[in-house]
């Protein structure tokens, strides 16, 4: 069913989504998640369209990339050129401060069609194509900027797909850091992400573009709730969680969830814990 109320991508029917946070879930506590399969999962619960023909397309056309990389190129440094010549330059992947603005931006069948995206979901093709290929790649999670790393610490490679994949050095990378902190870049923000850290973050950037649009509450909602499947997440999206509930009107579940974020924090937060239980009961007074 489409939602005309709500400028698409349209969300999945109820059965369609809770079939996919049950694969979600599984696929988060697996013992290694894959990061292209969670990214559509996301996908396709963002953007009610996406069907499992398009989920096996976009990984094949992943496939299809990886086998245009030519054959162990070289180090390091070589696989990052191959790379970037073949989306940053052939395919022409990139990054503007306009894709901030689109949820398409954080969805990966989109980022796959559109060829723009966030600098992490545009890290995610570049990580999965190269994976598919051979390459010694991973995640950095750069505080504001994710990028992509070739090679061992020695001889660490960063790339920024982003900006079509350009080779940042080592002045770039502290200059990224220091815009978005404030602080000196740090040699532990260096260190390969893990799938799960990659997930979270694009969650993150998903619920950020949903708290900037208070009409797309529903966005924000499934955010959280597939960020709570996903192992060792923070407490307080129980919280955020209930809010959202209340906010949209489902009174008894959101103060229940609030009333349970509360009993998790009471040991260690008192205070706080009596806050979020007057909050629970001013939503169960809505209902009077």
């Amino acid at each position: 069913m489409r939602h005309p109320k709500l400028p698409p991508p349209y969300p999945p029917p109820p059965d369609r989504a809770a079939e996919l946070r049950r694969r979600f879930g599984e696929e988060a506590r697996s013992e290694r998640p894959d990061l292209s399969a969670l990214c559509l999962l996301i996908g396709a619960e963002g953007d009610g369209s996406l069907d499992e023909s398009g989920m096996d397309a976009a990984q094949a056309e992943l496939d299809r990339l990886a086998g245009e990389l030519p054959y162990r190129p070289g180090g390091p440094a070589a696989w990052a050129e191959a790379v970037r010549r073949l989306l940053g330059g052939r395919y022409g992947f990139h990054g503007t401060p306009g894709d901030y603005q689109r949820l398409e931006s954080s969805l990966l069948h989109e980022v796959l069609r559109r060829r723009r995206g966030l600098p992490i979901l545009l890290s995610v093709v570049w990580l999965e194509v190269a994976r598919r290929a051979g390459a010694p790649v991973y995640g950095v999670a750069l505080p504001g900027h994710f990028v992509v790393g070739f090679g061992a610490p020695g001889e660490q490679v960063l790339v920024d797909p982003f900006g079509e994949g350009r080779v940042l050095t080592g002045t770039d990378a502290e200059l990224l850091v220091a815009g978005a902190t404030g602080a000196p870049l740090d040699a532990s923000m260096l260190e390969p992400a893990a799938p799960l850290e990659v997930v979270q973050r694009i969650l993150n950037n998903v619920r950020a573009w949903a708290t900037a649009r208070p009409e797309r509450s529903d966005v924000a909602l499934w955010a959280v709730e597939l960020a709570l499947l996903v192992p060792s997440h923070p407490a307080r999206l129980r919280y955020e969680r209930g809010q959202l509930m209340v906010q949209r009107g489902d009174f008894t579940a959101g103060a229940t969830e609030l009333e349970a974020y509360a009993d998790l924090i009471e040991v260690v937060d008192e205070p706080a814990a009596r806050k979020v239980r007057e909050q629970a009961h001013t939503a169960r007074a809505m209902l009077n």
